[in-house]
């Protein structure tokens, strides 16, 4: 481990002062139910404010042992056939749900101009792997069939989430690829995402602890999720990515989980996948949901979101 202390922001430095000086128990100390409610509370002090739209939506999606809930993002009242983002939110797939994430859900519809689709997949430990991840591509596959309930005629998907749900991301673009959707995904964009269970990389002792993304957190997370070694659910970074779409990757420089993102930027490249790595510099994970508190995360976001668009540009103009 290098001796030479990590840039870090002055308002992440800031956060990350006021966070670890909470008392009280942690997130990880505490049963699932209360640990989601905890989170849901710091969407209140942390994030910013939703923010006016259009349409802000709930649906209702079969899935495969029941409804799947979802709720649709639009800046725009009337739509017409175009791409759609498919959003997979974070929280380890334990915690995390359609309203921690309606922020930046929000923001995103605003900024990219096209709808947005937030996934309430069923959660950890009371439905553990594989069940978030195939909740996902039932829901995703619904979504690109472009039914009457949905009200929008999909022509193309984006997929998306961050941590957990940039694993969801990953391995529903895995799934599409082979064995496609009704149409087909344009671009896929995991946020510092999960692609291994080897927890041998230098960022994970070097933000183990101090960092919101903690090795406690993240063994309970573990625990809860109970993922199968060897499956591609689990560890997408040990698969074949040959024919994956575009792709956008974000890590942040402060996140446990940053070298294994790197990685799984190296292996698309290494599939010949045109890939673009944005490196959030001087963050933590979970900083696109911490906007109120970390103010420079809109800057970040702003900047995937532009990325996001350019790519999106160039896979329609060569379709």
């Amino acid at each position: 481990m290098s001796d030479t202390k990590p840039y870090v922001r002055p308002d992440v430095a800031l956060f990350l002062q006021f966070l670890n000086a909470v008392p009280g128990p942690k997130f990880w100390e505490v049963p699932a139910d209360d640990a989601r409610a905890m989170t849901a509370a710091m969407r209140d002090v942390a994030d910013a404010p939703v923010g006016k739209l259009a349409i802000i939506r709930d649906i209702s999606i079969p899935g495969p042992t029941g409804p799947i809930s979802a709720r649709v993002y639009d800046k725009r009242a009337d739509r017409g056939a175009g791409p759609v983002m498919v959003f997979y939110h974070g929280g380890g797939f334990v915690i995390g749900s359609l309203y921690t994430y309606e922020p930046y859900c929000a923001e995103v519809a605003r900024l990219l101009d096209l709808p947005v689709i937030s996934i309430d997949y069923r959660l950890s430990p009371e439905h553990p792997f594989p069940a978030p991840a195939e909740d996902c591509e039932a829901a995703t596959r619904w979504i690109a069939s472009s039914p009457a309930e949905l009200g929008l005629e999909v022509t193309g998907l984006i997929t998306s989430g961050d941590s957990a749900g940039g694993n969801l991301t990953i391995v529903t673009t895995m799934a599409l690829r082979d064995n496609p959707a009704a149409v087909p995904v344009l671009v896929q964009h995991p946020i510092y995402p999960v692609v291994t269970l080897d927890a041998d990389w230098p960022s994970m002792r070097e933000f183990a602890t101090g960092y919101l993304l903690t090795d406690e957190a993240m063994a309970y997370f573990g625990d809860g999720h109970a993922a199968t070694p060897g499956d591609y659910r689990a560890e997408p970074l040990n698969f074949d990515q040959s024919g994956m779409p575009p792709s956008l990757v974000t890590t942040a420089s402060l996140d446990p989980l940053r070298d294994q993102g790197i990685a799984y930027v190296e292996k698309l490249k290494q599939a010949g996948i045109r890939v673009v790595h944005r490196s959030a510099d001087g963050t933590i994970h979970g900083h696109i949901n911490i906007r109120q508190a970390i103010p420079s995360t809109q800057q970040d976001v702003e900047g995937n979101i532009e990325a996001l668009k350019s790519m999106l540009a160039e896979v329609m103009a060569d379709a």
